[in-house]
């Protein structure tokens, strides 16, 4: 007549994994909406300069993205005058006329009219490029051109 049982033949319970696969989705889902993939990958130095009156644009999706500044310090085997990056590559100017059209022609015909032009340009890289990226755009009739800068205030860049 034993009151107390005998308790060594007791054992932890079996942990259910039946939900681990839905927990393990569930994450996967949100990193999946949660991240923001990066279009280009920037291989000019791109310190935008400061604007007090600025405007976001409202379609991403119909902005062609030019860059230019002095290469990053990975690419310093290419020099250090100021170049053109159109998507991954460095690029001559004479190649962002046909980038242009291609990019137009990837772009819905009802839509290429309203097609902005975005210039991602370095603090410190000489007007002439810019002036020169700006004559061939005009041979393409894109002409709405948008500045791409930070804001701040403008004095921030004599600094």
């Amino acid at each position: 007549m034993s009151i107390f049982k005998n308790k060594q033949k007791a054992t932890l319970p079996v942990i259910s994994t039946a939900s681990l696969p839905d927990i393990v989705f569930m994450l996967l889902f949100f990193f999946m909406v949660a991240t923001v993939m990066r279009k280009d990958t920037l291989i000019v130095k791109n310190e935008l300069p400061y604007a007090d009156q600025i405007e976001k644009l409202d379609k991403k999706n119909m902005v062609i993205h030019i860059y230019a500044g002095k290469p990053s310090s990975r690419y310093k085997n290419v020099g250090t005058e100021a170049r053109v990056q159109l998507n991954d590559k460095f690029a001559d100017i004479r190649e962002i006329k046909p980038f242009v059209l291609e990019e137009m022609k990837s772009k819905p015909k009802e839509l290429r009219p309203y097609l902005t032009t975005a210039l991602k340009v370095d603090k410190n890289t000489k007007m002439g490029l810019v002036g020169d990226i700006k004559n061939e755009l005009r041979s393409v009739r894109m002409l709405k051109i948008n500045y791409t800068t930070r804001s701040g205030d403008a004095i921030k860049n004599l600094e």
